[in-house]
């Protein structure tokens, strides 16, 4: 084995949507890679097909696309150790479970499941957890306690079988980790897992450390909720006669629910109303829609960014990244032990903070379609001065036409709260006598328009708030939007008559 090249692995099951949970983890895999010029790849670990979902592969592929997560080797981008799916790689397990049955470290076991089950009840009954491990193991039917004969009878017969790895008896197992430092286990703990099934698929353990080892992997970056199987794994090195090429471990916090402790979920996000995937998601059988964060109107940057920095610290105040800073950047001494809370608002600070960092122009190219969608007549000029007075309150793309409506068409509604609190009852005669000043309001302009009414507000004695706000409420329909007079110049002076008329008639 090369142990020179840093190669690492994102290995995903296609159970579903990718949480961003496990975003995190390819994109920790991708920046370590990166970092130190080695390979990443994608392997797909559908062993399970029981669980199996339709169009889940493809959406992790899709999913990792928008990130800017670009894995060099995998599905979809042939390499030297391809095929890169597990269930394409069937015919290579079965030989590395034979040669651990011959060398005493694993044994046919041929319980059925209903005769698992039982001994679970009665376990249960007790208050005890069942596991089948050293201290119950030669209570079972396996090839521990079956003579010779037998066992090749049950074999030969095709009777269905599983085989276990044989746990040794009180041995202290050691996992050194990049992250928890080293974490001693006793074998007594562990139970005697299965490996491989007369199916002819292999489990998750015997499948990834095969896969781990014939694909020169350097790296296992993963999930905490893998550190328990840990030991298993550094067991089936030294069987398998690789110990002295088995990867360096790292395992990374969880994601916790922005309201407390315990690993965030979807139902936190349906909960809370952020989405938990990267994008959108159909649910083949119940056809329920999930959302995502593309389909919210994130960035991809600004997603990536927010992602980095749940678990990962630079050292320094730096808050915003780009990529090739966050390769630059990254280490995984600077990933912390405990689990990080999402923070949804922190999620749209970081969007706004990168919207902010557009030029005018590559949002117009984003705003123009929705805009022509609504049949309004684009001005190019206009769109770009608008979008230079909005952009400040804008977290998203979508939310310009919320912002900016006003720009375009008339208020076709006052805001209800905004009439009761702005709207007094000499408001209407107010109006009518600043529609005549800015009738006459030469040249009209934002600058001029301002004075002339600042001037009819001090020379009558009126008060300053209550005008503008009255004003503001029949121009723009709201209490929102910057400067009014620039408002009133850039929507013209025709316009402006209209809509003061109109609010004067609805609002009376």
């Amino acid at each position: 084995m090369n142990s020179h090249k840093i190669r690492v692995r994102f290995a995903p099951s296609p159970t579903g949507p990718l949480h961003i949970g496990g975003v995190r983890t390819a994109l920790y895999n991708y920046l370590f890679a990166k970092k130190h010029g080695g390979d990443m790849l994608l392997r797909i670990e559908d062993t399970d097909q029981t669980r199996y979902v339709e169009g889940a592969e493809a959406y992790i592929i899709e999913s990792l696309k928008w990130c800017g997560i670009n894995y060099n080797e995998g599905v979809g981008i042939d390499g030297p150790h391809a095929p890169y799916r597990q269930s394409e790689r069937k015919p290579v397990y079965k030989q590395y479970a034979l040669d651990l049955i011959k060398n005493n470290f694993a044994y046919y076991a041929f319980d059925t499941p209903q005769e698992l089950e039982t001994v679970r009840k009665s376990y249960e009954a007790d208050k005890k957890n069942f596991q089948y491990d050293q201290k119950n193991r030669l209570q079972f039917k396996n090839s521990l306690t079956l003579s010779q004969s037998e066992v090749s009878f049950l074999l030969d017969s095709g009777s269905p079988y599983v085989m276990r790895i044989k746990i040794p008896e009180n041995e202290e197992i050691l996992v050194n980790d990049l992250i928890r430092g080293e974490v001693r286990v006793n074998s007594s703990q562990l139970d005697d897992k299965v490996l491989f099934k007369s199916d002819g698929l292999p489990t998750y353990h015997l499948a990834n450390v095969v896969d781990d080892y014939l694909m020169e992997i350097s790296h296992v970056i993963r999930g905490e909720e893998w550190l328990p199987s840990a030991p298993l794994h550094v067991l089936l090195y030294r069987y398998l006669g690789w110990e002295n090429d088995k990867p360096q471990f790292a395992h990374l916090p969880l994601l916790l629910k922005p309201d407390g402790n315990g690993k965030l979920s979807k139902r936190d996000g349906d909960r809370l109303g952020f989405p938990v995937f990267p994008l959108q998601w159909t649910d083949p059988s119940s056809k329920e829609i999930s959302s995502g964060y593309r389909d919210a109107g994130y960035l991809p940057d600004a997603f990536i960014n927010m992602l980095a920095l749940l678990g990962w610290n630079p050292g320094t105040e730096q808050e915003i990244f780009s990529m090739d800073e966050l390769i630059e950047s990254f280490s995984l001494e600077r990933v912390g032990k405990s689990g990080s809370k999402f923070d949804p608002e922190k999620a749209k600070w970081f969007n706004h903070q990168y919207l902010q960092q557009m030029t005018d122009e590559e949002l117009a190219e984003l705003i123009a379609p929705d805009l022509t969608l609504k049949l309004i007549h684009l001005d190019r000029s206009l769109l770009l001065t608008v979008i230079g007075m909005v952009k400040p309150r804008m977290n998203f793309v979508h939310e310009f036409w919320d912002q900016a409506s006003y720009f375009f068409v008339a208020p076709s509604e006052y805001d209800a709260k905004a009439v009761k609190d702005r709207w007094k009852n000499d408001s209407a005669e107010t109006m009518k006598k600043v529609s005549t000043l800015i009738q006459h309001s030469e040249p009209f302009t934002a600058e001029n328009t301002k004075t002339q009414v600042m001037n009819f507000i001090v020379e009558n004695q009126l008060n300053t708030g209550v005008i503008m706000n009255a004003l503001r409420l029949i121009i723009v329909g709201a209490s929102k939007g910057p400067d009014l007079f620039e408002i009133i110049e850039l929507i013209g002076k025709t316009e402006t008559l209209s809509r003061i008329d109109k609010g004067i008639e609805v609002l009376g």
